[in-house]
């Protein structure tokens, strides 16, 4: 019988923690054993001499030693490094939101976006449940960290969206313009997002469209408020989706009483066409065309005349074209492309009347350069031209025309370096022009993430941040330069057994904003500034009840301006200092439906009040919403059906978003006003989904996830 010679030892991973059940054995033989709960092994061998000591465990790079056998005991210490796929599972989490059906660890799921309560399938109504957002019912946009509406900006396969929300007039909220079934992925950001994207002072949605369909499908749409169909055929390599939609709010505003008197209600008239190709097995060509034409009419209080009502009519017409190709270049290189078109044309009459026309191209390129496992190189420029032409004629019939034409480029380099499984980091920068501004700006942006533990990490952000003044202010006055923002955010992160826990807080700091004399907007300066600051909380457990799942979210939001005609430093009228909602989804499988609440609360926005001294120094009493859906899903004559119902502010409670007050004192020295408030306490929806084509199993359903 030969010598035999002891081998123990003990493995790590890279973050210290013990490897169970790693593969250790001497390379050539057959001798060998698994490492033990503790990380530990031990084995005999009757190989001797020089020999090569091999461990092996999924994720994780191979590891040999050359070792000497010497028939007597031999002790190791060895620490395994992961494989570039388990390195790159640390995800910078630093003001960003993911909801995606395809990536580890994030926050929501594409399906969460389309099923929130309350949100009626809104992109935005959805995202406005989640911390570091303000309910501004008024509007129905995203307004986040004490950012207006227009200081985020959304990118739809990577181009920007000049006009991502439908037409509307002060006091009547709109929603977004495109569907959630068209994307794949979403990613959020509260703050300190990507060198890619830019001109978004405060936060940036960035949608990815979904690839290749792979049904042939047909759906009918029947709704309380209108209808639509749809159709998707799919061959090997291609797919084409088309839809028709039509909405008319008039038979419901019919039957429910309303706040606001109605002459012409919201209609709209909307289709669109999707073509996706796939050129290779790395390649994908995307083709997105959309329209839409709304019109709406009602009578407001005149606050001047008491007692009268003056008539308000708008009309819109929008167009966006969306073009990309992304193709990779060998093992090292990838690349994308990508133009797109738009135009807006809107007409608002009232006691004056305004005509805007918009026109906005949009030409991208960017590379994506693999250098290592560990380092990625994103790199691109691009090039937006947009023409703003707006003809207002007041109520004596002068015309006042304007004309804005920007030639914005842009580049950016920002590099992924995952230095080890515990650390990583993104960094980059972006360089911008403004040809209508005549200027240029240089924004750094840099983000950390550190695994402080398997389940946990910690992240940081810091990054500068510039945007042009919008139009509305560019037309009086085109001598100014970029607003900025420079923003610091800290994160923290737990993720285990399918609970979530995110703390981040932030400080936001304004610099470059457009201030000017009251009523003198032709006036303006970059003299304003002012901050945000505070903590965003959000908790997620998809754990505890079989078929349940909740979210809980709160912001404490401290922030205030001196900008546009404020007389001193105020909090903004859009901005509420402490934001909780609680979403809940619970999924009954007997019955295969799906019921979901949320509750939304939102304390008192501030207003200014000329009859009181100073200035936006009165509070609305808190908003509270507790909105319900359910959908049942079925087959009708074998085709997929869901039957859709949901009830928005179910208690009724009376919520109000400001006031509007008369430009001048009545005969008592007091300025009228009235109340901005929902057109309905609630609003019920109706709706049934027919694919025709596509089966649904009940007998397969799981909890939707």
């Amino acid at each position: 019988m030969s010598a035999q010679s002891q081998l123990t030892g003990h493995v790590k991973d890279d973050l210290g923690a013990e490897v169970i059940g790693a593969n250790v054995f001497v390379k050539g033989t057959y001798d060998g054993t698994s490492t033990d709960v503790d990380g530990n092994f031990t084995f005999s061998t009757s190989a001797s001499g020089d020999q090569t000591l091999v461990i092996t465990y999924i994720g994780f790079k191979d590891y040999e030693t050359e070792v000497t056998l010497e028939n007597k005991p031999l002790e190791l210490l060895i620490k395994l490094q992961p494989t570039a796929a388990n390195l790159k599972e640390i995800i910078i989490t630093a003001g960003a939101f993911e909801a995606s059906d395809e990536k580890k660890g994030v926050v929501l799921s594409s399906l969460d976006i389309v099923t929130t309560a309350g949100a009626a399938a809104d992109i935005a109504g959805a995202l406005n449940t989640l911390p570091g957002t303000q309910r501004v019912g008024e509007t129905g946009q995203l307004f986040v960290r004490g950012g207006a509406a227009s200081e985020t900006a959304t990118f739809i396969d990577g181009l920007k969206v000049q006009n991502p929300y439908g037409a509307t007039v002060p006091d009547v909220p709109s929603r977004g313009r495109f569907s959630p079934f068209l994307f794949k992925g979403t990613l959020f950001s509260t703050g300190g997002y990507s060198a890619e994207f830019g001109q978004a002072l405060s936060s940036a949605l960035i949608l990815n469209s979904v690839d290749l369909a792979t049904e042939t499908t047909t759906g009918i749409n029947l709704m309380s408020i209108g209808g639509g169909l749809a159709h998707t055929h799919a061959w090997e390599k291609s797919s084409l989706s088309v839809d028709a939609n039509y909405i008319n709010l008039g038979p419901y505003i019919n039957l429910v009483p309303q706040e606001r008197d109605w002459e012409k209600p919201f209609q709209s008239v909307s289709s669109q066409a999707v073509f996706r190709h796939k050129t290779s097995e790395t390649g994908m060509y995307k083709l997105h065309a959309t329209y839409s034409s709304s019109w709406l009419e009602f009578q407001y209080a005149d606050l001047i005349d008491i007692g009268q009502t003056n008539s308000l009519e708008l009309k819109n017409q929008n167009l966006y074209v969306n073009s990309t190709f992304r193709e990779a270049l060998g093992e090292k290189w990838s690349f994308m492309t990508g133009v797109s078109f738009a135009t807006d044309d809107q007409n608002v009459d009232e006691l004056f009347s305004v005509a805007s026309d918009e026109i906005t191209t949009q030409g991208k390129i960017k590379l994506i350069h693999y250098l290592n496992d560990n380092v990625t190189l994103n790199m691109g420029v691009e090039h937006i031209y947009n023409k703003y032409d707006e003809r207002f004629i007041d109520r004596e019939n002068n015309t006042f025309p304007s004309t804005i034409k920007e030639n914005y480029s842009a580049g950016f380099v920002e590099s992924d370096i995952y230095f080890t499984r515990r650390f990583a980091a993104k960094i980059g920068g972006r360089l911008e022009r403004s040809g209508v501004l005549d200027a240029w700006n240089a924004a750094p942006r840099v983000s950390l993430a550190y695994k402080t533990g398997p389940k946990s990490q910690f992240s940081l952000a810091f990054g500068k941040f510039y945007q042009a003044p919008v139009n509305d202010l560019l037309k009086f006055n085109e001598r100014v330069e970029f607003e900025n923002a420079t923003h610091y955010i800290a994160n923290y992160q737990y993720n285990k057994d399918s609970r979530i826990i995110r703390v981040e807080g932030y400080i936001k700091q304004y610099d470059n904003l457009i201030k000017y004399p009251e009523n003198q907007q032709w006036l303006s300066s970059n003299s304003g500034d002012g901050y945000a600051r505070g903590i965003d909380l959000f908790f997620r457990d998809r754990k505890t009840l079989t078929y349940g799942d909740y979210w809980i979210s709160y912001s404490y939001l401290d922030t205030e301006r001196d900008y546009l005609d404020y007389p001193t430093t105020a909090t903004p009228f859009f901005a509420s200092t402490h934001n909780f909602s609680c979403v809940f989804k619970y999924w009954l499988k007997d019955i295969t439906t799906s019921l979901n609440a949320t509750y939304s609360y939102g304390s008192g926005r501030p207003y200014n009040d000329p009859n009181l001294p100073g200035f936006n120094q009165e509070r609305t009493k808190p908003f509270q919403d507790v909105s319900i859906n359910a959908s049942y899903l079925t087959n009708i004559k074998g085709n997929f059906t869901v039957v859709f119902a949901s009830v928005s502010n179910i208690f009724g409670f009376d919520n109000t978003f400001g006031y509007r007050f008369a430009p001048t004192p009545n005969m008592d020295g007091m300025f009228p006003s009235y109340a901005v408030k929902p057109d309905a306490k609630r609003f019920f929806f109706i709706g049934m989904f027919v694919s025709i084509g596509q089966k649904f199993d009940k007998d397969e359903q799981v909890k939707p996830d």
